[in-house]
């Protein structure tokens, strides 16, 4: 009867490890209603399903990317999207109120798509364009990272070996890339770091290519350049990732 008790919750105990990096989604839309000439805004993002920390992390996560992305006047005391979409529906009417003969609508898209995912990490992008008014709107990707076993949202340092290495190696990959020689200043072929001295992106993501880099625009280049990407295949990462992507 031991043996079988044992047995049994051996069983339980392996199906629960199994399940306990599983992750299931749902899509999520929160929008305006249609109406032409009108302020705009639509969100479509995967929402993890289940009650367990690792959904509530990524749901809290995009939800306050997504926030602070609508977020025009840094004002906002927004807690959901619904009440992000309405403030962003508010403060263009404020706005247009103050200058009646420079009003034209608000434009505000929000797409979220699972880059990459494995046993242990997962990525969610986050590919967005606002449009306040001005010459042009201002599109880009924020890329989300989570440890799929401890539950928790990756931040860059948590994700290599050591930084410092890795941002070395990474210099060597860009100015290859972009056609620096070694003995020139990284902005000697017309980049914009600051103190001319090469720095990470704030966004990296995992995908199916490698690890990407992405320099939003203005972070190291002008606008019309738009944005700046590197992409470095697994074989060359893998040593510097605390989550390497097997084989």
């Amino acid at each position: 009867m031991k043996s079988k008790l044992t047995f049994l919750f051996l069983t339980v105990l392996l199906i629960g490890c199994n399940n306990k990096n599983s992750l299931s989604f749902e899509p999520l839309s929160v929008q305006t209603e249609a109406c032409e000439n009108c302020t705009s805004v639509q969100i479509d993002i995967p929402k993890a399903t289940g009650k367990t920390k690792l959904s509530a992390t990524i749901n809290s996560a995009l939800e306050g990317e997504i926030i602070a992305l609508l977020n025009f006047d840094e004002e906002s005391n927004a807690k959901n999207l619904e009440e992000a979409k309405d403030a962003f529906l508010n403060d263009h009417e404020v706005l247009s109120n103050k200058f009646l003969e420079e009003s034209i609508p608000w434009e505000a898209s929000v797409e979220g798509s699972i880059s990459f995912e494995n046993d242990e990490l997962i990525t969610i992008k986050l590919a967005s364009y606002i449009f306040t008014g001005g010459a042009h709107g201002y599109g880009t990707n924020r890329f989300l990272n989570f440890d799929k076993l401890k539950g928790i949202e990756l931040y860059q340092e948590n994700l290599f070996n050591n930084l410092k290495d890795f941002t070395l190696f990474a210099e060597s990959q860009f100015r290859q890339q972009e056609n620096i020689p070694a003995n020139h200043s990284i902005n000697s072929t017309g980049f914009m770091f600051e103190n001319e001295l090469f720095y990470l992106p704030s966004n990296i993501g995992y995908n199916e290519n490698g690890l990407l880099l992405f320099y939003e625009p203005y972070e190291i280049a002008s606008f019309a350049d738009g944005p700046i990407t590197l992409t470095i295949p697994y074989k060359e990462a893998n040593p510097f990732l605390k989550y390497p992507k097997k084989p």
